[in-house]
């Protein structure tokens, strides 16, 4: 399988990315025991298909280290060179506080030799609390750390539009910064994306597919709960649903989604995805991999066979326009994960 050059995107002269990114939560312990001696392996297979991005975290549990090991047994078995050919998207979230040159530095030192890099090809910042302006000193010292080629690339995760100006107003250089964004939460369009297209700033999304909401799997079901929920990401979009307009609606949207799935010979998750990398700013999708337990390889790979027309998005506008306005019920960008 080779996926078509419609999946690549030049992000930067030195980034050439795959606009689906593989999203490393599901390794953090929230979705089920992974098996490094599987995820490895597994890992090849994303490569080889084309898939060659990731997107993990200090704190998604092994994610860091599980890069490190992709990258020794790549060297291993295909040569030094065989490295230009990944790219591996970490984040920083500390706990707010002082921000001194040290702690900076030996965090971001942390993630290089956790992933066995000399820089980071790019760096997404998190904070938790925008009442402690600390933030500001953080990303200071850390694009002095990026002059000094310890980082390539300033990022940004869950920052709303206001603190984003801020930030940007502060003279600091920011790529991208990285939302939730499907269907169900078009929160971004408010605000975030107009502010983005203005300073050439791009959007990395997740939440895209909901957990696996937006999938066949769902329609036509009753509504699930409990146990039926078995992992972190199913709990948490089932509950942006709920705030959206409840399980009656999503039928709705599952069944229009079908629609339109069928027409092109794809799947319902396959049209939430390239709706979402069809919006303005959007460099790519992250959608997470169960490494070992369940790839969605081939599928995903259909996302770049289809183009959806004005008719399509007609189709699924008409759904969107009878939910309720999250924006108005959660906030910007990240605000629920400050309140």
């Amino acid at each position: 399988m080779t996926l078509p050059e419609s999946s690549r995107l030049q992000l930067t002269p030195d980034l050439n990315i795959c606009r689906i990114l593989n999203g490393l939560w599901q390794v953090s312990g929230a979705h089920g025991r992974i098996d490094p001696k599987k995820a490895i392996p597994s890992m090849f297979d994303y490569l080889d298909a084309g898939f060659t991005t990731w997107d993990l975290a200090d704190h998604y549990g092994p994610a860091e280290d599980f890069i490190g090991e992709f990258r020794r047994q790549l060297v291993a078995t295909r040569g030094e060179e065989a490295l230009g050919n990944i790219q591996a998207f970490t984040k920083w979230v500390p706990r707010p506080g002082s921000m001194t040159r040290q702690w900076v530095e030996k965090n971001i030192d942390r993630s290089r030799q956790r992933m066995e890099v000399e820089s980071l090809d790019l760096i997404q910042f998190h904070w938790w609390d925008y009442r402690d302006r600390n933030y500001l000193d953080a990303l200071k010292q850390m694009a002095q750390l990026q002059a000094e080629g310890k980082i390539k690339h300033l990022a940004l995760t869950n920052f709303d539009t206001e603190h984003l100006k801020i930030i940007i107003d502060a003279g600091i250089k920011i790529l991208s910064n990285q939302v939730q964004y499907s269907l169900v939460d078009r929160r971004p369009q408010v605000k975030m994306e107009q502010f983005c297209q203005d300073h050439d700033i791009k959007l990395f999304t997740y939440g895209t597919v909901c957990g696996g909401l937006l999938s066949e799997k769902y329609l036509g079901k009753p509504e699930p709960g409990g146990t039926e929920l078995s992992t972190a990401s199913l709990r948490k979009y089932k509950n942006m649903i709920d705030a959206w307009g409840g399980w009656n609606l999503f039928q709705e949207l599952l069944t229009v989604l079908q629609d339109i799935a069928t027409q092109y010979k794809v799947s319902i998750s396959n049209v939430a995805v390239r709706y979402i990398l069809d919006q303005p700013t959007v460099a790519g999708v992250i959608i997470g991999a169960r490494l070992g337990i369940s790839e969605h390889i081939e599928d995903n790979a259909r996302v770049f066979n289809m183009t959806l027309n004005a008719k399509d998005k007609e189709k699924i506008e008409a759904v969107l326009v009878k939910s309720q306005d999250l924006y108005q019920i959660v906030g910007d960008c990240g605000d629920e994960y400050r309140r």
